[in-house]
């Protein structure tokens, strides 16, 4: 008999809500992928590169031009040098770049503190390595961290900070002052910091993306990850990178040449030339903001109270007025009767406390917002 090393775990709320969304026949905003293309222009590099012959193993840190693309980018955004040598590792996507963060770093009785609602992939991890999760709950209606909360939860066992921005689900941004009260910590008590940013190119309003790798003393404890799949519409490319100082690289690459070794070589070559037009990332935010801003005006007349996402794909939507069942009956009832699928945001909530919001994605062709604005226009008080 299997002796569980996670027996509470169940299937993630995004496979339930896109399985129930099928069987439903009804509209997936749950899962956070576009339904459009990748540019066919990218596409046509990872079939160029295949026919070119990269179709074995590629490099176990990641093809070399592509590991320098990154770094310039990382230099030309954030005015830090990260060598491509021995500081970038090119990942399959980045939550197996969270677990093997996680697996390098955390021993039996490590804390960790995450901040929630929280991606659920970074618990788990944590647990299936002996470690202990200490949440500090983000609150509604902006979601921004309490420093002197964090500072409480500090113990002798604390060895890693995990932070994501912009964040996944509420759409909120660490502004520079965050970093510097999480710089100020991470140095004080000698912590590790998980900087999950695989939204650093969806940012709107005018905001900028304040990455760990900007603040020096904070980069030089920091691992970061980041995602090409969110950045390019193609999340089924499972394409990612982990950037960190050698030190802390060093161990994340003995701990990835066991659980992948390497990841797809004629996508990591497409990639390369990809990036050297900084253009296809730099107005990314442009794009994702006019689909924002379109769905938001679409619905401006509904029920739902709402304050603008300042980052990512997803937007949060305050039901509270509509209905007082907890949000996970109320998504369940949108999708098998208003054939709508969303997400529940208290399944990542600390003790799944339940703030009456739903999180959908924006990230869907101009008919698709139509038809969904359509149905939560419709839902009455």
């Amino acid at each position: 008999m299997i002796n569980s090393k996670l027996p509470n775990i169940e299937t993630s709320i995004f496979a339930k809500m896109s399985n129930m969304a099928a069987k439903h026949n009804a509209l997936n905003l749950s899962q956070g992928f576009p339904n459009f293309p990748s540019d066919p222009a990218l596409n046509a590099l990872v079939n160029q590169a295949m026919s070119d012959g990269f179709n074995q193993y590629a490099p176990m840190p990641g093809d070399f031009g592509l590991r320098m693309e990154i770094s310039k980018k990382i230099e030309n955004l954030h005015n830090h040098i990260y060598n491509p040598e021995t500081e970038i590792t090119i990942t399959a996507g980045a939550t197996q770049a969270i677990f093997t963060i996680i697996a390098a770093t955390i021993n039996k009785g490590d804390e960790v503190i995450i901040f929630t609602p929280a991606y659920d992939c970074y618990a788990p991890t944590v647990k299936l390595f002996g470690g202990k999760i200490v949440s500090v709950q983000l609150k509604p209606p902006f979601y921004s961290p309490d420093w002197q909360e964090v500072a409480d939860r500090i113990s002798s066992k604390t060895k890693m900070i995990i932070i994501n921005s912009p964040h996944n689900p509420t759409g909120m941004l660490f502004t520079e002052d965050d970093m510097l009260h999480l710089q100020d910590l991470a140095e004080k008590n000698n912590l590790l910091v998980l900087s999950d940013e695989v939204y650093e190119h969806i940012i709107f309003d005018g905001n900028s993306h304040q990455s760990a790798s900007k603040f020096e003393a904070l980069a030089q404890r920091s691992f970061i990850t980041a995602s090409f799949g969110k950045t390019f519409h193609n999340t089924g490319w499972k394409m990612g990178y982990c950037a960190a100082p050698e030190k802390l690289m060093r161990e994340f690459q003995k701990v990835h040449q066991f659980v992948v070794f390497c990841v797809n070589h004629p996508v990591q070559k497409a990639l390369a030339t990809y990036l050297k037009d900084e253009n296809h990332y730099l107005k990314l935010a442009d794009f994702y903001q006019q689909k924002r801003d379109f769905f938001l005006h679409l619905i401006e007349g509904s029920n739902f109270k709402i304050i603008p996402t300042k980052g990512t794909y997803f937007q949060m939507l305050d039901f509270s007025d509509i209905s007082n069942e907890s949000d996970l009956v109320f998504t369940e009832r949108l999708t098998k009767e208003c054939k709508i699928a969303t997400i529940p945001t208290s399944v990542f909530n600390k003790d799944l406390q339940d703030f009456k919001q739903i999180r959908v994605c924006f990230a869907k062709t101009d008919e698709t917002l139509v038809e969904a604005a359509k149905i939560l226009n419709e839902l009455k008080v």
